[in-house]
This record gives C-alpha cells, structure tokens and sequence, in this order.
C-alpha cells in the first residue's frame, strides 16, 4: 500500500488540512473509490474502512491485477462544520456552495488539446484523453479556494480510471445509485451484489457533479469527434448507501464485499468471488423522480418506509399541526420506488421529505437538488 498526502491550499493560519489517497496493487487498469464527499453522510466513510483492510489482504496475496485507490475522507474541509452538535456536511459554510457541484468540466478543453489527434484505434485514444485530462487539470490557474483545490485533487485522482465509485448516502434511504444510462448494463452486476434497490439515470443532472464530471466528459468526447473511436471508458457512479445513520459494522462489511466482488468482475481483482445473491433492480430515468413537499407546516409521520414501491395515489407521509388541528395526508403523484425520506420530521416550506423514482419523465433541465 502506498499513502499519497495532497495538502490542501488555502488552510487557516496555524492549520492545514489534506487528502490522503491510499493505493493498492499494480497494473493497467483502475478503480477509484472515494467516501463522504458530503462530509455528514458516513456509511461511505465506514465501508471505506472495510474496504481499506481488505484490500491490503488481498495486495498481500497478490490477488490484485489493477490499481485500486482510496480516499477514505474525501472532505476534511465539511467533518469540521459542527454547529452546535449539528454537523453541517453538505455544503461549504464560508461560501454556501454544495462539495459535490461545480467540478471542472473537462470535454471542451481536452477537445481543444485533440483536434486532429484521435483515431480509430480505441486503446490510443483512451490514452490520449486520459493524457490530456492531466495535462488540462495542471495548467489550470491556482485554486481560489481550498474547496476548489480539494475537488481538483479528487478529480485528478478520478479521471485517470476505467471504474469510479464515489460513496454517499441519502437522509433515510434505501440503497441506490446514480449513473449514466449507457453505463447501466455494466452496473446491473453491483446493484445485484449490493441490493441497490433502483437505479436512477441521465447523461446530465446538472450540476457537475463528481461521477458526471469523471463520465460525463467520455460522452460528450465521443458525440464531439463521431468518427474517433472513443469507448466511454470511465464507469462512474453516485452510491448512496442507504440513510445517515447505516453505519453499522454487519452493512459495512456486507456493501465493501459487494463492491469488492464487483471488481474481480472487472479484472481489477483475482480469486473467486460469491455471485450476486439479488436479482438486479429496475432502473429508472431520473427525470421520473417525483419530490413529496409539504402543504403546510408541522409534525410529519410517514406511512411507508423507504424501499417499498408505491402507487400513484397511494398515501406517503401526513402533516399535523397541533395548534389548528390541520391534518394533511401526501400521496405518490406517481408509481415507483419510494427510495428516500428526509430525517427531520418537521415540515418547513420549499424541503423536500420524500423522493419516489417513477417510470415516466416530470421533470427536466436541472434534476439535482441541493
């Protein structure tokens, strides 16, 4: 195993903070994993540890065929933002912006740098844009901000990878994940090892966010250059894994061996490997995910746990104000997969306090929600 330390520009006098990537093993290809990018969201963090201490077994059995690299906490800046007792993970306090928008698009600028350069050879050209990627990452002007350098060292660390897996998680949730929609059929295989209980997909969520801004760019490279031969050679995906509070040792272990099993698929490790023990879940476009807001203020109690399907018209949640004895009971607009509640169960206007990822598509544009 090897410790790379990237020190973060911009730390307070007296302070300084930075990134430590873990890597194991050796070879041509390469998986990313990064966790708790949103620095309240912890499973990620705890799986990361698992995952840790089993890759070094298996680099000290020579089971590994590929580079894998770690960050087990992928915001140092977000962990520190406790107000009082509250920890406030999402979004950077200084300047309001979420950690997980805003990443350096890369497509246009490695155009620019391939003009006349790629060809029909697949294996050159991932090489090529991989090349330039880094090469456009490093003549970039220095970071503004210690966000801006944080995200930078996480996506050089990414964009040089064939599989990437950044771990979150949602409020209360069942286990689900984010990708593109060429990419689900590769992916159907972790969603089977994990118990992902749907897939959500778009080519573009807005926002660049950092699976998109590792994927994303492979896409657009190929649409911008039809007649290059260019595979979408990064397969990056969000996975949520599950709620807030899922950091339990048994889900840990369970999701770092599922995630593990899906690399041996992908060559990066050797050995035999259990075979998926879940039948792969549906996927769905994300622009069929319907957001369940409140009418009005008060209590919020919830009628259907997170995971179940719902009907359009089934009731999800009822709000109660005590003091003018209003009840009002929320029903699915749609049918689909009730995968996510929030956790406070007080109504406050313009929150969200349920997702239901539906078959049709409501909605377009910007679908991401901060």
């Amino acid at each position: 195993m090897e410790r790379i330390d990237h020190a973060l520009p911009w730390s307070h006098l007296g302070s300084e903070r930075q990134i430590s990537v873990f890597r194991f093993g050796s070879g041509e290809r390469k998986a990313y994993i990064q966790a708790s990018l949103h620095a309240d969201e912890l499973p990620g963090m705890r799986t990361a540890w698992e995952l840790k201490k089993r890759l070094s077994e298996l680099e000290a059995q020579g089971a590994l065929s590929g580079v894998i690299e770690l960050v087990p906490v992928a915001n140092p800046m977000g962990l520190g933002q406790l107000l009082q007792g509250n920890h406030q993970g999402r979004f950077e306090v200084g300047s309001g912006k979420n950690f997980n928008r805003d990443f350096v698009e890369l497509s246009a600028p490695v155009a620019a740098l391939l003009e006349g350069r790629l060809g029909d050879d697949p294996h050159a050209n991932i090489r090529l844009i991989r090349q330039a990627m880094s090469e456009v990452l490093a003549a970039l002007p220095a970071p503004a901000s210690q966000l801006q350098g944080m995200q930078r060292v996480l996506l050089s660390h990414a964009c040089s990878a064939d599989v990437v897996l950044d771990l979150h998680c949602d409020a209360e949730a069942a286990l689900h994940m984010y990708a593109l929609p060429q990419h689900w059929p590769q992916w159907r295989s972790l969603a089977a090892h994990l118990n992902v209980r749907v897939g959500l997909l778009a080519e573009d969520s807005g926002g660049s966010s950092f699976d998109e801004a590792c994927s994303l760019p492979w896409l657009r490279l190929s649409r911008l250059f039809p007649q290059a031969q260019i595979p979408l050679a990064c397969l990056a995906t969000t996975l949520e894994l599950g709620g807030q509070a899922d950091t339990g040792r048994s889900q840990a272990e369970a999701h770092a061996e599922g995630i593990l099993a899906f690399l041996a698929e992908q060559g990066l490790i050797s050995g035999e490997w259990p075979k998926a023990q879940h039948e792969a879940c549906e996927a769905m476009p994300f622009e069929g995910t319907e957001l369940l807001f409140a009418p009005h203020p008060g209590v919020v109690s919830y009628l259907r746990p997170a995971g179940c399907w719902v009907e359009a018209g089934e009731p999800v949640f009822e709000v109660i104000d005590p003091l003018s004895d209003r009840v009002s009971t929320v029903c699915a607009g749609t049918s689909g997969v009730l995968f996510a509640v929030e956790r406070l169960r007080y109504a406050q206007p313009g929150f969200w306090l349920a997702k239901v990822a539906g078959r049709e598509a409501l909605r377009h544009g910007r679908l991401l929600n901060d």
